[in-house]
């Protein structure tokens, strides 16, 4: 399944938070496609990425957003 989360108007911690519950619905072979803007975010979420051993890749979209692709492990 593919999960899609637009968290590009929310501040952090709100989309760390809300990636959490995200995370633990999903299952093996399902992915999250995360936006987000905010730069708290955009460094504390690939921190939380790794330390939960997550594979992921970032791209920049445009005007400072980022997508997170997160595959679940």
């Amino acid at each position: 399944m593919i999960f899609e989360y637009d968290a590009s108007d929310e501040k952090c911690p709100l989309p760390l938070v809300n990636l959490r519950l995200q995370l633990k619905k999903m299952q093996k072979g399902d992915i999250c496609l995360l936006t987000i803007a905010d730069k708290g975010s955009i460094e504390d979420i690939p921190k939380l990425l790794n330390k939960l051993g997550y594979s992921y890749n970032q791209s920049l979209i445009d005007n400072g957003r980022v997508k997170i692709t997160i595959s679940s492990k």
